[in-house]
């Protein structure tokens, strides 16, 4: 062919005229690349035989030339495209492969593109041998471009044996890509492999999954290879298989005994699988481990009993050993059902066999089992730690007992507290449960004796004294200070001892100063009931020796309560000792109680003063919150005792020392009272006081109080001094809110100047306001005169007008029935003062004009009284 094409270069060459300059530059340059591949393109859409001709010329003349070599082949792919591949023109491009091979043989592209065309053609032979020829051609580090394609050329075509045999040269190569091995294997139905394949990955512990999967997922998928296919893999043990998963794999043991029975249950060995499964429940530490194992358990005992149930309805000839297998499987199926709760039980003891909550549920459902009760206790006392226990411990002991108790082995009951009692427990708590446990058994059973003997027992001291908190002693040693043995044999010695044994178990405890206030009550009242008053005193005073406040409170209450309750007045300075003694470190939060108390024996058996003197003594004495309450009933007690006058003092006080909001209504009771009285002046007076820390914005009533007031009894001028003083008090408040609200701007601004450096006419604007506001300090202030009181003249009188305070200050605020321009003038005074000019020029001017507007009109006809004018004229003229 080669010879062919020689000769018809020398005996037939044609050209065109555009190809004669071409040709020229060949003759001139027939070894240069550049030129032979542009005559090329310029022969690109000619014929093919025109554009093969040229590459064969440059070929001979370069025929080491890779780049004229690689768009040869690929021109000649090109031609022979759409073409059936049993077309003649398909082998000459295979010879052109092959002569290009022989100068090419070291370039990768060219046997892959070799490969790549000879796999399009379906010739299974020579296609691996070409990539044969490939591998041992090229150099072992350009294998990674040639085995994708021999791989993907394997797999292509229905030849397994032939694909094992390639995959398996690629796998000493490229092991790590023995999934892709395992893969194949499985869609080839190749199983037993497959499976040895992924053992083989499983057990190396340097293999890295290129899909991201781990060790654990890898022993998944062989577990499920191996149990779902049991007839198809027979060169691996799976038993061992998977039980080695099992004790590497603890977290996920559910997934793996489930594989072990699947395994047997798809042998047909059932029987084997059940045992699996039991296993499996019994061995599992986790609920969803069970969870998952039970499901799988319950599914193939029903299924089985379901296929059973189908096969003997089927079959005419069923006898009776078939029905009898139907009734045993029913009955497992329904045993294992009725377990369920009783295994889950279990796996939660495994997790933790020192739960004690736990042992108590197990009880529960072993209930109508008394042998299973038994034998639960007894491993469950054998089982927990006390110092590892979850619960509490002592528990499980007493219901044992009790277990015992209820069904009359009393004997037994006692053996179980003995033992119990010996149990070196956490807390004293625990012993000290127990042993008050085995008294209330003894109890129930009317052994009264036996009970106190018990408490004697447990309360003995040891032979070393040791503190009660003391860790490193134990309980038992520890235990004659538990409060809640003596407490109990306080109780019993109280039901069926003597007063004697009662008293000396009293007395103990308050010496071992293991008593609490309630105990020193019990004593006490327990003395009393036996006639032992100054004993239940003593006992109360070792209690308050004892104890400090708060804790005391309750044993004061107990003790003078008891005391007046038996001696009244009698020992009035005994009880007057009792109350200092208790009054003394009182703090407030109780000292109301015991004032109260106080004062309520000297009412009735001491003297009047000295109950004024206790209230007195109370409204300091007692919390902020009740000083109010306690006042009221000081004012109430010294009305009763002293009269109305005498509680004056007792207001003025109370003024003087409750806060704002009480104080204000203590203001206004102080007002009515002198109302009451008939001293109108001082309730004025009062009320102006009281004005100076009512915001007329905030205390309302207060306003509307004193104005009702000036309605009932005042005149004019009062009324117009109440509103005077409204507007003064209301002008003080927004005066500071503009005081702060005016800081807080200089603090902003005087921030701003330190950022940004000192501004020019910033710094004149500062000192004009600084002026401005030592002009304003310069004048007299005015605050002090508006909250001034003025006297006003009583009613019915002649109004003098040589002895008339004149107020300076005063505005023309209208008639006392002009609630509109009131109303008017103390929304334009609250403007002028919320801008801050209260006492500027055109406020002097404006209240010129308020004057001249005064003085047009008419004088109100009360301020003649009888010397009235009888028209209009008259008055003009005087």
């Amino acid at each position: 062919m080669v010879e062919n094409i020689t000769s018809a270069l020398h005996v037939e060459l044609k050209f065109d005229e555009e190809d004669v300059p071409y040709e020229e530059e060949i003759l001139r340059n027939a070894y240069s690349v550049k030129h032979w591949l542009r005559y090329i393109d310029h022969k690109a859409k000619a014929a093919n035989h025109g554009v093969n001709l040229v590459y064969e010329r440059a070929l001979k003349e370069l025929p080491g030339s890779y780049k004229i070599w690689y768009n040869y082949l690929r021109t000649r792919r090109k031609q022979v495209r759409g073409r059936i591949p049993t077309d003649p023109m398909y082998e000459q491009v295979n010879n052109t492969f092959e002569r290009a091979l022989v100068f090419m043989h070291k370039m990768p592209r060219i046997w892959m593109d070799y490969g790549t065309f000879m796999s399009s053609q379906c010739r299974i032979t020579r296609t691996r041998h070409v990539f044969d020829r490939a591998l041992r051609a090229l150099p072992i580090t350009q294998h990674g471009r040639i085995w994708p394609l021999y791989l993907k050329f394997v797999q292509q075509y229905e030849m397994p044996e032939t694909a094992l045999r390639v995959f398996r040269r690629y796998l000493k190569l490229f092991p790590e890509d023995a999934e892709e091995y395992v893969a194949y294997l499985q869609e080839a139905g190749r199983l037993d492999e497959a499976a040895q394949q992924l053992a083989h990955i499983v057990d190396n512990e340097h293999f890295v999954s290129k899909h991201g999967k781990s060790n654990h997922q890898l022993w998944n998928e062989l577990c499920d290879l191996i149990s779902k296919h049991p007839h198809k893999v027979h060169s691996l043990n799976v038993d061992s298989i998977i039980r080695g998963g099992l004790r590497r794999y603890t977290d996920q043991l559910g997934h793996l005994w489930n594989s072990l029975a699947d395994y047997y249950v798809r042998s047909g060995l059932f029987d084997r699988a059940r045992d699996i499964y039991e296993e499996a429940i019994q061995t599992v530490t986790t609920v969803r481990d069970f969870t998952q194992v039970f499901d799988e358990y319950a599914q193939f005992e029903e299924l089985s009993l379901n296929k059973r149930m189908e096969q003997v309805a089927n079959d005419a000839d069923a006898n009776e050993e078939d029905d009898i297998d139907v009734e045993l499987r029913l009955s497992r199926f329904e045993y294992l059902m009725e377990r369920r709760l009783l295994l889950l039980n279990s796996v939660l003891l495994r997790q933790n066999p020192h739960n004690v909550h736990e042992w108590h549920k197990r009880v529960k459902l072993n209930e109508d089992k008394p042998e299973e009760i038994i034998n639960t206790y007894t491993e469950a006392v054998q089982t927990v730690q006390p110092k590892q226990a979850v619960g509490q411990l002592h528990t499980l002991w007493v219901e044992f007992a009790k277990f015992y108790e209820t069904n009359g082995q009393l004997e037994d009951a006692r053996v179980v507290f003995e033992r119990a009692t010996q149990v070196e427990f956490v807390k004293v708590e625990h012993l000290a449960a127990v042993w008050c446990e085995w008294a209330e058994f003894e109890l129930r059973q009317q052994q009264f004796e036996e009970a106190l003997k018990l408490m004697h027992r447990a309360t003995a001291v040891p032979k070393r004294k040791v503190a009660y908190h003391d860790d490193t002693e134990t309980v038992q040693t520890r235990l004659y200070k538990s409060l809640k043995v003596w407490s109990m044999y306080a109780d019993l010695e109280e039901s069926f001892g003597t007063f004697k044994t009662c008293k000396a178990v009293y007395e103990r405890i308050i010496d071992l100063k293991i008593c609490t206030p309630q105990i020193i009550i019990n004593y006490g009242l327990f003395l009393e009931e036996h006639n032992y008053y100054e004993e239940a005193y003593r006992a109360y005073e070792k209690g308050i020796a004892l104890f400090k406040w708060p804790n005391v409170y309750d044993i004061w209450n107990s003790y003078l309560s008891k005391f007046l309750e038996r001696y009244g007045g009698t020992k009035l300075e005994r009880a007057r000792d009792l109350f200092e003694q208790c009054l003394d470190q009182c703090p407030p939060e109780h000292a109301k109680y015991f004032y109260l108390l106080y004062a309520k024996l000297e009412e009735e058996h001491g003297l009047a003063r000295h109950a004024m003197a206790v209230y007195d003594r109370a409204t300091s004495a007692v919390k902020v919150e009740e000083m109010f309450d306690m006042y009221n009933i000081f004012i109430k007690k010294a009305a009763e005792i002293y009269g109305l006058p005498r509680t004056r003092e007792i207001y003025e006080k109370a003024i003087e020392a409750l806060p704002e909001q009480h104080m204000r209504h203590m203001c206004v009771k102080f007002s009515e009272l002198e109302t009451k009285l008939g001293e109108v002046d001082r309730a004025r007076a009062i009320y102006a006081h009281c004005s100076q820390v009512c915001d007329p914005r905030i205390t309302a009533d207060f306003w509307q109080t004193w104005k009702e007031f000036e309605v009932r009894h005042g005149n004019e001028d009062t009324m117009r001094e109440m509103l005077r003083i409204k507007r003064s008090v209301q002008a003080t408040y927004n005066t500071q809110v503009n005081m702060m609200a005016a800081q807080f701007l200089n603090k902003g601004t005087a921030a701003a100047d330190a950022g940004a450096g000192a501004d020019a006419m910033r710094q004149l604007e500062e000192k004009a306001r600084q002026a401005a506001a030592e002009a304003k300090q310069s004048q007299p202030e005015r605050a002090a005169s508006n909250i001034m009181f003025v006297r006003g003249e009583t009613q019915g009188g002649v109004k003098d007008k040589h002895n008339t305070v004149v107020n300076p200050d005063e505005i023309d605020i209208g008639d006392s029935d002009e609630e509109d321009e009131d109303e008017d003038e103390e929304n334009a005074e609250n403007e002028e003062t919320s801008n801050g000019a209260a006492v500027t020029k055109a406020d002097d001017e404006g209240l010129a004009m308020k004057k001249l507007r005064f003085e047009q009109k008419t004088i109100p006809a009360k301020v003649f009284g009888g010397l009235k004018p009888k028209n209009r004229e008259d008055s003009d003229e005087e």
